[in-house]
C-alpha cells in the first residue's frame, strides 16, 4: 500500500517539524510555503510582506533554547540561553539540513484553497490548488496539516481611536516596524503592553526624544532571567511545580506570583499594576522595561481617548504632542482564507478538539498545528501535536465519538471563560506541562514517573524536579530516541556553558590571596596615616 500523501502548508517552526514527523512515521510530505524561504516569523526580511508573519531586526525569543528545541534535536550546546532571530534560523537550517526536509518543500507556492473531495466520507481525501509562478495546479491529498501561525494577519482597531484620521503624523502597525532608525529624534506612542509592544518601546527609547507606552489595563511584567540567573522557564515549568499547580488555590498561586514580580519592582508604583490577577492574562516579558521606566526613557500612559492632529489625549486627561504612533495590537487568532467555508471542516466557534482536529469532520485527515498560545515554547508544542496527528492519520491513534470531542471542548471554553479575561490572546491559551503530557498521553510516550523512580532514580530525579524539556517525550513510546537520556542528564550543562565565559578555578576563591593581603596592608596603612595626621 503506498504511504499516505500529506500537505504541510507553511514551512514555518511548525511546518518543518510536521515534515519530520510525517516521514518518521512514513509518510510522503509536500511541504507548500508561500515565500522564498523556511522560517516564517522567525525570518527576517528588510521590509513586511502582505499576509506574511514579519519579525523585527532585534527580536530575541522569550523562552529559552533547551525549553524550545525540536524533541530530538538539542540547540547547541555553545547557543545561548536566550536566541536572536538569526540564531534560530541558524538551528532551523542545521535541523532541515539533518533531516533532509528541503527536497519536501516547494517555495513560492500559495495554497489558494483546500476541498474536501466528492467522495471525502469514504477516502478522507482533500483537493488543494496551489499557484506557483502565476500558474494554478490541483493535487489530491490524504491529510492536511494546517501550519500556518497565528501572527500573519495584524489587527489595526483604528475604530476605537476617536480622531485617528486627522492625526498628521504617522501611525503603522508593529508588524511593519523592523527597526528604530527612522524615527530617531521623535516624539513616540506605543499602543498596547504585549511582548512586542514593550519590547519595541524600549528599542525606540534609545534614539528617540521620549517614548510613550499606553496600555489600557495593565500587566504584570516578568523576566527571562530567574531565581539565581537560570532561564525563567527552565525554572518554573517543571513537573513538581506543574503537580504543586494542580493542589494550590488559585488565589494563592496569584499571590505568590505577584509578591514576586512586584518584589523586582512595585509595579504599582511604575504605573503597570493591572485591573487583573496573574493568572487571568497573558504576562509580559521584559527584563528592561523598569530599566526605563525609572531613568524617564519610557512613560507610562493609560489608554487613549482621542488622537488630535498632533497630539494623543489619554483617559487621565493628560496629554502629549506626538509624532508617530505604534499599535502593538495583536493578530488575528485564526485566519485560514485557503479553507472552504464548511461548518464540518471549521464551525463558526473554531471548535479544534485539543486544538488540534475539528470535530465534525466525517474522517480526521484535517490537523491544525502550531494554532494555539501555550505559556512556553510553540516549537515542541507544535512537534508533539504533529506526532499525535501523523499517528491519527495512519489509524493507529482513534479520536473519541463527535459528542466526547464536542463536550471536551465544551469544558475547555467554560474553564477558560472562567479562568481568563475575554481576550483572544486567552481563548488558545494552554499551559505548557499539562498540555504537554495530554497529548503525549495521547500516544504513549508521556514518562513514567514509578518506573523511572525505581529503575533509573538519577533520571527521575531530573525529569521530575528539572525543567520539562521536549526530550522527555522521546524516552519511550511511538518514536523514542536513543539520545533523550544522555541529552536530559546534561541539559544543565548547556544551559551554563554559554554563559560561563569566564571561568574561574574552583580550587582557590574569586580573589587571589595577594589581593587580600594587599587590601588588608592598604585599610591598615590608611587607618596608620589617619592616626598620625591627628596625633
Amino acid at each position: 500500500m503506498p504511504p499516505k500523501r500529506i500537505a504541510v502548508i507553511g514551512a514555518g517552526v511548525s511546518g518543518l517539524g510536521a515534515i519530520k514527523i510525517c516521514l518518521e512515521e512514513g509518510l510522503e510530505p509536500t511541504c507548500f510555503e508561500g515565500s522564498h524561504d523556511i522560517g516564517g516569523l522567525w525570518r527576517y526580511e528588510e521590509k513586511a510582506k502582505s499576509c506574511r508573519p514579519s519579525v523585527y531586526e532585534s527580536a530575541t525569543s522569550n523562552t529559552s533554547k533547551e525549553m524550545t528545541a525540536y524533541s530530538d534535536y538539542p540547540f547547541p550546546d555553545h547557543f545561548p540561553n536566550y536566541l536572536h532571530n538569526s540564531r534560530i534560523m541558524e538551528y532551523l537550517r542545521m535541523y532541515v539540513q539533518h533531516f533532509h526536509l528541503l527536497k519536501h518543500i516547494q517555495f513560492l507556492s500559495k495554497v489558494c484553497s483546500v476541498r474536501k473531495r466528492s467522495d471525502f466520507s469514504c477516502t478522507g481525501q482533500w483537493d488543494v490548488i496551489v499557484e506557483t509562478a502565476g500558474k494554478q495546479k490541483s493535487y489530491v491529498f490524504d491529510g492536511i496539516m494546517v501550519c500556518s501561525g497565528l501572527y500573519s494577519d495584524p489587527i489595526l482597531p483604528l475604530q476605537n481611536f476617536p480622531g485617528i484620521k486627522r492625526f498628521k503624523g504617522q501611525y503603522i502597525h508593529s508588524w511593519e516596524y523592523k527597526n528604530p532608525e527612522k524615527f530617531r529624534g521623535k516624539k513616540i506612542i506605543v499602543v498596547g503592553i504585549g511582548n512586542s509592544g514593550t519590547d519595541l518601546a524600549i528599542e525606540l527609547s534609545h534614539v528617540t526624544s521620549q517614548v510613550f507606552l499606553s496600555t489600557r489595563r495593565g500587566a504584570w511584567i516578568w523576566n527571562r532571567v530567574w531565581d539565581n540567573g537560570m532561564p525563567a522557564d527552565t525554572v518554573l515549568f517543571t513537573r513538581f511545580n506543574a503537580i504543586l499547580t494542580r493542589f494550590y488555590p488559585t488565589f494563592l498561586i496569584n499571590r505568590w506570583s505577584e509578591n514576586k514580580l512586584n518584589a523586582r519592582f512595585n509595579h504599582d508604583v511604575y504605573g503597570l499594576l493591572p485591573q487583573h490577577r496573574f493568572l487571568s492574562h497573558q504576562a509580559t516579558f521584559s527584563d528592561d522595561l523598569p530599566n526605563h521606566i525609572i531613568s524617564g526613557r519610557i512613560q507610562i500612559k493609560p489608554n487613549v481617548r482621542e488622537f488630535t492632529e498632533t497630539s494623543a489625549i489619554f483617559e487621565d486627561g493628560t496629554e502629549e504632542d506626538l509624532d508617530v504612533i505604534i499599535f502593538a495590537t495583536g493578530y488575528t487568532t485564526f485566519s485560514f482564507p485557503f479553507l472552504e467555508n464548511n461548518s464540518t471542516v471549521l464551525d463558526s466557534h473554531r471548535s479544534m478538539f485539543k486544538f488540534v482536529f475539528p470535530p465534525q469532520l466525517e474522517k480526521p485527515s484535517l490537523a491544525f498545528i502550531g494554532i494555539l498560545q501555550p505559556v512556553g515554547a510553540t516549537m515542541p508544542t507544535s512537534e508533539l501535536q504533529s506526532r499525535w496527528a501523523v499517528r491519527v492519520f495512519k489509524g493507529l491513534n482513534k479520536l473519541p465519538s463527535v459528542s466526547d470531542m464536542m463536550d471536551d471542548i465544551r469544558k475547555k471554553r467554560e474553564k477558560i471563560e472562567k479562568e481568563f479575561l475575554n481576550n483572544p490572546r486567552d481563548t488558545c491559551r494552554v499551559q505548557y506541562v499539562d498540555y504537554m503530557d495530554e497529548i503525549a498521553s495521547e500516544i504513549g510516550v508521556k514518562p513514567n514517573g514509578l518506573s523511572l523512580f525505581l529503575w533509573d532514580p538519577k533520571l527521575a530525579k531530573e525529569i521530575f524536579f528539572g525543567p520539562c524539556t521536549p526530550y522527555q517525550y522521546r524516552l519511550q513510546g511511538p518514536g523514542k530516541w536513543a539520545g533523550a537520556r544522555r541529552t536530559i542528564l546534561t541539559q544543565r550543562e548547556r544551559i551554563i556553558k554559554p554563559l560561563r565565559t569566564r571561568t574561574l578555578s574552583h580550587d582557590q576563591p574569586p580573589y587571589s590571596v595577594s589581593f587580600w593581603l594587599k587590601s588588608i596592608c592598604a585599610v591598615l596603612l590608611f587607618v596608620l596615616t589617619l592616626i598620625i595626621i591627628k596625633g
